[in-house]
């Protein structure tokens, strides 16, 4: 996806936080008690089916996950959260770490690789990592929902004349196309305008750039 322009949306972000996904159970009520002795909130899961049960889709922080499940293999997991819709970041912890899962886990997209035992230090650098990448994404979540909801208040004709300025028609163009008045098409785009909060062309530009990636 295309970075967004920068503003600055009026929805609130989501709470983050950290889901951990362990089979040991002492382990992870442990870890989940250092976090939040740290202020950092934290949700304990034993197993994928766990998580996808219980866990949100819209909810926001990073997952803290074991390689090895009951179930399914962390790199699994990993697939398996991008099919389901999910767009937390993944921080993966092992004792049975090795070269191939390690790079795996990273081209699939993970943050952060941490052997077990755990060093305090480590976990939370890792963990601020993926806190930083989520705050990113859930404010391209805000921005893109809120062109969306700008964008449908245009009507067809709006939309038709900003598609062909976007692709580089100029007025004198647009209005021959369509077989309308230079007047007319200034003042749908005006229209338009102000309906996307737009502040020039320009922006309204690249406004509708990024809802067409």
């Amino acid at each position: 996806m295309a970075n967004a322009p920068h503003m600055q949306t009026g929805e609130p972000l989501v709470q983050q936080t950290v889901h951990v996904v362990e089979d040991d159970e002492q382990f992870r009520i442990s870890l989940i008690d250092q976090l939040e002795s740290l202020g950092i909130h934290a949700l304990g899961f034993d197993a994928a089916l766990d998580f996808f049960s219980h866990a949100s889709q819209d909810a926001g922080g990073c997952i803290l996950l074991d390689v090895r499940l009951p179930d399914l293999n962390g790199i699994e997991f990993q697939k398996e959260l991008k099919t389901r819709g999910y767009d937390l970041p993944v921080v993966f912890m092992t004792a049975h770490g090795d070269v191939t899962t390690s790079v795996s886990a990273m081209k699939a997209g993970a943050v952060d690789f941490l052997p077990k035992p755990l060093q305090r230090h480590e976990v939370v650098e890792a963990i601020t990592t993926a806190f930083t990448i989520d705050r990113e994404r859930q404010t391209q979540r805000a921005y893109r929902k809120e062109m969306l909801e700008r964008a449908a208040t245009l009507t067809p004709r709006e939309v038709q004349i900003i598609g062909l300025v976007v692709g580089g028609s100029m007025n004198k163009q647009i209005a021959f196309e369509l077989g309308i008045s230079e007047i007319m098409v200034k003042l749908h785009r005006g229209r338009a305008m102000k309906k996307m909060r737009a502040a020039s062309l320009a922006e309204l530009v690249r406004q509708f750039e990024y809802l067409s990636h």
